[in-house]
């Protein structure tokens, strides 16, 4: 396989793309030569957020617990084992129990300094439970907007070209959750809001996972994907997966060709 591509190459990615070079987030890949049959060469793909993402994953680099067991090893497995010639890098980097503030102090080591050309985020319900606890210092929605856009502009500044990838948070009234249920409920999907706000304002892929579990529901109940109400099941991770990978195919077509999700 040719390392470097030639003018036609490229121009059949971006036209496959359905972008213009101008705003392709690749177009500085094939300048570098990064672009091979199609396939952008040595991409890095970074996942964030809070428990969901977190997976249990390992704070060590052993490379057997490095992406945890939830949606975001198993997107990763998925495509680094159909794209070894691509040589694609996977991290982790969710922490259980975060908020956006969290990620805001934590943002130039676990995002900024590992640059990122596919950035990942599922952020808001424990911003949600915040709210429905009544925890002091608690944000509102507004701030958790204005924290969240933050963290785009901080991200984007440092790589115009990153690919943004926003996950829509979710919660069902499962276990606890059924307490305060309208609670939840409302200050989910206000934060949802807030996501799909902010996915059209960075032209970023929206993955909206309550859709999924939405339609899962008519198949198993609830509780067979999500079991408490917020965090998904091996099961409801793997439906996770295959929607992230469906809507970032969207973008990167060299999914879109190998998966039918």
């Amino acid at each position: 396989m040719s390392s470097q591509p030639t003018k036609r190459e490229f121009l059949k990615y971006v036209a496959l793309t359905g972008l213009t070079g101008a705003v392709s987030p690749f177009t500085a890949l094939a300048a570098e030569g990064r672009v091979a049959d199609g396939i952008p060469q040595g991409l890095a793909f970074l996942f964030q957020g809070d428990s969901i993402t977190d997976g249990g994953r390992g704070r060590t680099a052993d490379p057997n617990h490095v992406m945890g067991h939830g949606y975001a090893f198993a997107a990763a497995s998925r495509i680094g084992a159909d794209f070894p010639e691509a040589k694609f890098s996977f991290y982790n980097r969710g922490v259980s129990g975060n908020k956006v503030p969290d990620l805001q102090k934590r943002w130039q080591s676990d995002t900024i300094d590992i640059n990122p050309d596919v950035l990942s985020i599922l952020i808001g319900i424990n911003d949600t439970s915040g709210e429905v606890h009544k925890t002091p210092g608690a944000a509102t929605v507004e701030e958790f907007e204005q924290g969240y856009r933050k963290l785009l502009q901080d991200s984007r500044a440092t790589k115009p070209k990153m690919l943004l990838v926003l996950g829509l948070p979710f919660a069902y009234p499962v276990g606890t959750r059924k307490d305060n249920w309208e609670a939840w409920r409302d200050g989910a999907r206000q934060r949802a809001e807030v996501v799909r706000k902010l996915a059209a304002e960075f032209d970023a892929v929206l993955v909206d996972y309550p859709s999924v579990f939405d339609k899962a529901a008519r198949l198993a109940p609830i509780d067979y994907w999500v079991w408490d109400g917020i965090h998904p099941t091996v099961f409801g991770h793997e439906l996770m997966a295959r929607e992230w990978i469906k809507q970032v195919g969207k973008r990167l077509p060299f999914l879109r060709q190998k998966y039918q999700y």
